[in-house]
């Protein structure tokens, strides 16, 4: 049985990569672009295509049993950009016709909770929460949105596809590193924490999760991959606690990085990298973020672990990489 996994040198394509050479399955990665470092040492057939060509995607996709449609392009930028909607909307509407046409089985797609119109909630957020939607919503979460959308038009076409939305992905094997792992290790540095809150969840409780609905998810539906919702303060003293530096000194006021952005994105650019923070990352801080896996839990028998191991893990990642 063959398994195509699409965003396979990702933090959680790699992982679900390794979860299933460990299960003795023979997988298929699609790759797009020339880092590899995460897949290295792996056992696994490659196949170099760009999800935007959808007679590409058809031949990645060939022979397959089982296919987990990772690659997405994650973005904190206001405006977006013509990749972000290619890759995640253009792209996943290819990878879920091309399933479709070549008789795969199921196709997992990996979507985000960012898809979902979780401003709009007064309570917990779960899998009734709608998708987002308008010109106003921020461009990668609409983006995530009209993914799901195009997937389950191909469902109601005939296609067996599930979907799985994880929360902030921290842990181990984040070659990236991540914009999530960059945020961290500022954090380390930093002798403050920034106000605001999030739901974060282990990389391998999110993979585990993902296997979990290729195997138990129901057709057309989506499960919420969630863990612990923490402060940014509470996660920096987290940290502290398990070896990754000192308490913050104080918690500065989203108010007070709004107002600091101009000066924060002028020095991303002047340096060439991505900024520490975006409007939008400041929106997310203060945004609904209650997200509850009650139907994983029940349907995939999803379990997230304590938050403090992820942190463990993580830091001994960080330290074997060389970022700290």
């Amino acid at each position: 049985m063959t398994v195509v996994v699409t965003g396979a040198t990702g933090h959680v394509g790699n992982t679900l990569v390794r979860a299933l050479v460990e299960r003795g399955t023979d997988v298929r990665v699609v790759i797009y672009g020339s880092d590899e470092r995460a897949l290295q040492g792996l056992p696994v057939e490659r196949v170099y295509a760009d999800t935007r060509d959808a007679a590409a995607v058809r031949g990645a996709v060939a022979g397959a049993d089982l296919v987990y449609h990772l690659a997405a392009v994650i973005s904190i930028d206001e405006a977006g950009d013509r990749l972000v909607r290619g890759v995640n909307v253009e792209g996943t509407r290819n990878v879920a016709r091309a399933c479709l046409s070549e008789g795969v089985r199921r196709l997992v797609h990996m979507s985000s909770v960012h898809a979902l119109a979780a401003e709009q909630s007064t309570g917990p957020i779960d899998e009734t929460c709608p998708l987002i939607e308008g010109a106003d919503a921020l461009a990668y979460d609409r983006s995530k949105a009209d993914g799901e959308r195009a997937v389950l038009e191909v469902v109601a076409s005939g296609l067996d596809a599930v979907i799985v939305s994880p929360a902030a992905v921290l842990g181990p094997n984040d070659y990236g590193p991540s914009l999530l792992a960059e945020s961290v290790l500022a954090l380390l540095r930093s002798p403050f924490a920034s106000e605001g809150a999030y739901n974060w969840v282990d990389v391998r409780d999110v993979v585990a999760g993902t296997l979990a609905a290729a195997e138990r998810g129901r057709r057309g539906e989506r499960y919420l991959l969630s863990g612990e919702r923490l402060s940014v303060r509470a996660l920096a003293e987290l940290l502290a606690e398990r070896g990754g530096g000192r308490r913050p000194l104080a918690t500065v006021p989203v108010r007070a990085l709004a107002w600091a952005l101009p000066w924060v994105t002028a020095y991303a650019r002047l340096t060439k990298r991505r900024p520490l923070y975006t409007a939008h990352a400041l929106r997310i801080l203060v945004s609904p973020c209650d997200f509850v896996h009650h139907k994983a839990r029940r349907e995939l028998g999803f379990a997230p672990r304590p938050l403090a191991e992820t942190l463990v893990d993580a830091l001994r990642f960080y330290r074997e990489a060389g970022y700290l």
